[in-house]
């Protein structure tokens, strides 16, 4: 019999997880599967899954947001574990799992797993930190680490809105140095996002990201007039394109190095990321993944 060591996140968006336990374990069975679960908490790391993890299992099994993903994939690498993972989008921002087409309900999302293949896919690399989505930094990018884990988890996404109101009030240039082989910005600007998946906050901004081009795509947003940016803000809403818009720098890239002495910080898929400088850098089909939903 196959084993899969399945993680779950109980707080993960509204809890639905718990009441799916055994679609997951029911669909696994149905293929000769043996889930071996591990429940995440604040008393029981995340790392605490990966100690028996050996050759004797196929695959590991996350079900969360983007955020625990991440933590997944840093376990994974440090682990020098090189298994495929596949994902559940049960958290408050599923942006990486609706990019690479996983169905929200949960025992279908099983059955397109089982019936995959796994795919070497690229993971963005900022620092020592590894990402699946997207790093960013500028205003609003420290809003999911102020907002409260437990009215995140009641509210959802209106938690991030909120907190990002309540921001408003320090809308400020940001000076910021970005150097790549294919684009140099030294100016102020507002965000800055990298992409290595299309959407945030359910917004697909980076619609040119591909998940195997061994780049990814960075989005900066210059600092101008509050009229002009509500008519890029109005743009970027609509989904459409952003090639030629004043404000913004749109480029793809395999590497950058960004500096800033703003007293800002930087964000990984909802998550404290490293101080500055950071080097970000796409690394070419580092992940192997099971589910991706053929276009």
């Amino acid at each position: 019999m196959y084993k899969v060591k399945f993680i779950y996140n109980p707080y993960s968006g509204e809890n639905s997880i718990i009441a799916d336990i055994d679609k997951v374990i029911k669909v696994h069975q149905k293929y000769g599967y043996n889930v071996v679960p591990y429940r995440i908490s604040f008393e029981y790391d995340i790392s605490k899954a990966f100690e028996d993890i050996d050759d004797t299992y196929t695959y590991i099994l996350v079900a969360g947001g983007d955020g625990t993903v991440d933590k997944a994939v840093n376990c994974m690498k440090e682990n020098n574990i090189n298994i495929p993972i596949a994902i559940l989008p049960v958290g408050t921002a599923n942006d990486f799992a609706k990019f690479i087409g996983m169905p929200q309900d949960v025992e279908l999302a099983c059955e397109q797993i089982l019936n995959s293949k796994p795919k070497d896919v690229d993971i963005g690399k900022i620092n020592e930190k590894y990402f699946i989505n997207v790093a960013s930094t500028g205003l609003f990018t420290d809003v999911s680490q102020k907002t409260d884990i437990n009215l995140k988890n009641t509210i959802g996404k209106l938690a991030y809105y909120v907190k990002g109101i309540e921001q408003l009030p320090k809308f400020r240039k940001l000076q910021i140095n970005v150097k790549s082989q294919e684009m140099s910005f030294d100016g102020d600007m507002f965000l800055m996002l990298v992409f290595n998946g299309q959407t945030a906050g359910n917004f697909k901004l980076a619609y040119k990201s591909s998940i195997d081009d061994g780049l990814l795509d960075v989005i900066i947003i210059k600092a101008s007039m509050i009229k002009d940016m509500i008519a890029l803000f109005i743009k970027m809403l609509k989904g459409e394109h952003l090639e030629d818009v004043s404000g913004l720098i749109y480029f793809k890239t395999n590497k950058l190095e960004i500096e800033c002495t703003e007293d800002i910080v930087t964000d990984i898929d909802g998550e404290r990321g490293p101080d500055f400088p950071i080097c970000i850098e796409c690394a070419k089909g580092g992940l192997k993944i099971l589910g991706i939903k053929d276009n």
